[in-house]
């Protein structure tokens, strides 16, 4: 290993970094923008327009997730086996049309179906594209990679708050779906044009850069043992462990991102205007920590450090949130901030440490296993969520319900995280 250390010092390929990070990152935003938007189409005047009730409107903003957990697998198995660039391609045209039809419709049970279908559509975009960054960028660079992958998260829902706001106010909900839609569908031809499933079919690339960039990666898969089969690693301590992390992870995350314009708006003075403008602030202080996470990630290898430990900060930032309510609000808006960072920040480093630890052969399915089970976590927060702050009238139960997700995904982050050298035997599978 501290050969591949040392030959990666060398910078191969800097290239790399501004012809494929760029598009990544505006493809991921993309997906992240379609999704998200629901909250604010719910909190400008969609509930009251569809007649749609607080437990309705909970569903629907968790049924996206539904179709995200079924179609994950079989989706990124064929970006892994054949082609992400393909996949992605017509995700994005497929779910920036369902995009769209949510402003055009008035009947419930075909939103309902829309939300569900934009789930399916965009199911595979995340985990294959953590596939093709796993075969462009080596293991010192990876959670720099997915960092700046991920920041298509909260930098869209940065701009996505003040613009949605805005939209709202102006346009009306329906218009703020149907011209956020529209840039998914543009994109696509971009995106074929601009991505390379591999460095080897990429003209841009020198031949040495290829050959260099090519041995790196293949020295990194000879520290790992191979796994057999599909069967094999989904069955493993390992992976189920990195399941139940991920799931309760997303529980905590998605019930912050999907309801949080709604909580904000529901304290007293706060118009759909200014709640654009304060749900942007944790997305903003957490582009800088996530910066700054997966640089000292990357430079110590050690993943662990950077895990585990900001889920159990998130843990007590909702049971102090629970403890102040909105009756402080200034103070209760900080520590929500405070919240939402700590569920960011791991990003980087949680993925970078799977490519780390499975074998190419098995990464995208056991990649596309794991967010699968997030998905199933973000639909139960963002239901229960939903849920119980429309049935109780505040947020204050929802806040202990992501605090305990986010205290178990901190304990199962300690038995699941470790340093690569003690995770090389997966499971005892007969190879």
């Amino acid at each position: 290993m501290q050969e591949i250390r040392m030959e990666s010092k060398k910078p191969i390929a800097v290239s790399r970094w501004y012809r494929l990070i760029p598009v990544v990152f505006i493809t991921y935003s993309l997906a992240y923008l379609d999704r998200a938007n629901f909250g604010f189409g719910a909190a400008g005047g969609m509930a009251a327009d569809l007649h749609i009730t607080s437990t309705m409107s909970s569903l629907m903003g968790s049924l996206f997730f539904l179709g995200y957990f079924f179609f994950q697998i079989p989706g990124t198995i064929y970006a892994s086996d054949k082609s992400a660039k393909k996949l992605i391609f017509w995700s994005l045209i497929f779910w920036g049309l369902f995009a769209m039809a949510t402003g055009l419709i008035n009947n419930i049970k075909v939103l309902l179906f829309i939300r569900f279908m934009l789930g399916v559509f965009e199911s595979a975009v995340f985990p294959s594209m953590l596939v093709l960054i796993s075969r462009w960028f080596t293991r010192e660079e990876r959670s720099r990679a997915n960092t700046l992958l991920m920041f298509g998260n909260p930098v869209t829902i940065l701009w996505m708050s003040i613009i949605s706001g805005y939209l709202i106010q102006a346009l009306g909900w329906r218009w703020m779906f149907i011209w956020e839609g529209i840039p998914a569908i543009l994109w696509a031809f971009f995106w074929w044009k601009l991505v390379n499933d591999k460095p080897g079919e990429a003209a841009w690339l020198s031949l040495d850069e290829k050959k260099s960039l090519a041995n790196l990666l293949q020295k990194e898969q000879q520290i790992i043992k191979p796994v057999k089969n599909y069967a094999t690693a989904f069955k493993s301590k390992l992976v189920i462990l990195l399941c139940l992390l991920y799931l309760l992870w997303s529980f905590g995350i998605y019930g912050f991102v999907i309801w949080l314009p709604s909580i904000l708006h529901a304290a007293p003075g706060i118009g759909i205007v200014k709640t654009g403008w304060l749900s942007a602030v944790p997305y903003l202080i957490s582009i800088i920590a996530m910066i700054i996470v997966s640089y000292f990630s990357d430079r110590s290898l050690n993943r662990k450090m950077y895990i585990w430990p900001c889920f159990l900060l998130g843990a007590i930032a909702f049971c102090c949130l629970y403890l102040v309510g909105l009756n402080h609000f200034w103070l209760s808006f900080s520590v929500l901030s405070l919240a939402g960072v700590t569920m960011y920040v791991p990003y980087g480093p949680f993925f970078a440490h799977i490519t780390e630890i499975l074998p190419a052969n098995i990464a995208g399915g056991a990649i596309a296993l794991i967010n699968s089970f997030g998905a199933l976590g973000a639909f139960g927060g963002s239901y229960l969520v939903g849920y119980l702050n429309g049935k109780t009238g505040d947020s204050a139960t929802s806040y202990l319900v992501m605090a305990g997700s986010l205290l178990l995904s901190s304990i199962a982050g300690m038995i699941a995280v470790k340093e690569p050298r003690n995770l090389l035997s997966i499971s005892k599978a007969k190879l």
